[in-house]
């Protein structure tokens, strides 16, 4: 199962209170103020963890608590700090103030750390508040509260590649035959109801990361569908690989197909549509009537996009592609 938006609770350590103590002691001809102070309480800190690809950890725990600082005692005894926790969350969360809507951090780097609660500061003991002409004072603090907060995560998977296009066209058998990655492929729509990730190895040892994103169809940025729950994975992406079902067993027209995709995208956000793009036509081995293909190469030359046709089940053109995208992505970086 894959979450990628979860709210959750999160409550930061109390401070421990300070002590209030007099030391009386045989043989000790001064004692005076002896207590101790609180312990501050423990933070709450999430941290971005390569380990996790999925906010599901989070679905039948969502609060957690820091410890909480223990009490001063006497003999100028301090209390123990309470142990601080951390959280692991999946490189590409985002991280919200639940209450407010303010962005706290994108965690996208991995080990990348926020403390999004801190802990109570221990109260003062006695001791803290003698002074020359107050020797045996009775004042000591109580420990402060620790922050607490309503948190949204949101997660954008980090791809340099998306796959998008409409329902069986073509992604999941296009991201199995390139990568290690194993996505659920059948011959009806919506098979794909999850984004997948996949490493691509070229010879040359470039690698870059695709990923999978459930079908769209037309409407999908007003709920139709899947909706709009995964077009958030492809703001990340470098380059966006735009796969159009050439064969006439989609009963659909290719050009079309395309043109609802590419609404949907910049209906979701403008940048979307504007990322670079390679327009591929999938299921050449399926395809009978070649101005298919031909309408398709027309349309990318028109709109100034790379294309190419190739077979995701046979992975005839596949490895230009590859190739391709690889020098799209480093374009991109540089």
């Amino acid at each position: 199962m894959f979450i990628d938006e979860v709210r959750i609770h999160i409550k930061a350590g109390d401070g421990g209170n300070g002590c209030l103590a007099f030391r009386r002691e045989k043989y000790v001809p001064r004692g005076g103020p002896s207590g101790g102070d609180g312990g501050n309480g423990g933070d709450v800190v999430l941290v971005s963890n390569e380990n996790y690809n999925t906010l599901l950890h989070f679905r039948f725990n969502p609060e957690y608590s820091a410890e909480r600082g223990k009490h001063g005692e006497g003999s100028n005894r301090k209390g123990r700090d309470g142990q601080s926790i951390e959280i692991p969350v999946p490189p590409g969360t985002i991280v919200y103030d639940a209450d407010t809507g303010e962005l706290l951090e994108d965690l996208t780097t991995p080990g990348q750390r926020l403390v999004v609660a801190k802990g109570g500061r221990g109260g003062r003991g006695n001791a803290r508040f003698a002074t020359s002409t107050h020797q045996a004072p009775t004042e000591h603090e109580p420990g402060r509260p620790g922050q607490q907060r309503n948190l949204l995560l949101e997660l954008k998977l980090l791809a340099d590649v998306g796959l998008v296009g409409f329902p069986n066209a073509g992604k999941s058998t296009l991201i199995s035959r390139i990568s290690a990655a194993r996505p659920k492929i059948a011959d009806y729509p919506f098979t794909t109801l999850e984004p997948g990730l996949g490493v691509v190895r070229l010879d040359d040892d470039r690698t870059f990361v695709v990923a999978d994103i459930p079908g769209l169809i037309e409407g999908a940025h007003r709920g139709a569908g899947l909706g709009v729950q995964f077009l958030r994975h492809v703001e990340r992406t470098q380059v966006l690989a735009h796969l159009v079902d050439a064969s006439e067993a989609s009963g659909r027209d290719p050009l079309h197909d395309f043109d609802v995709i590419m609404e949907e995208l910049g209906s979701f956000s403008a940048s979307l549509a504007e990322k670079p793009m390679i327009l591929v036509a999938n299921k050449i081995d399926a395809t009978q009537d070649a101005s298919r293909i031909d309408a398709l190469r027309q349309l990318a030359s028109e709109r100034q996009l790379p294309f190419f046709a190739i077979s995701a089940v046979t992975g005839k053109g596949v490895s230009q592609l590859l190739y391709a995208l690889a020098a799209a992505v480093s374009a991109k970086v540089r």
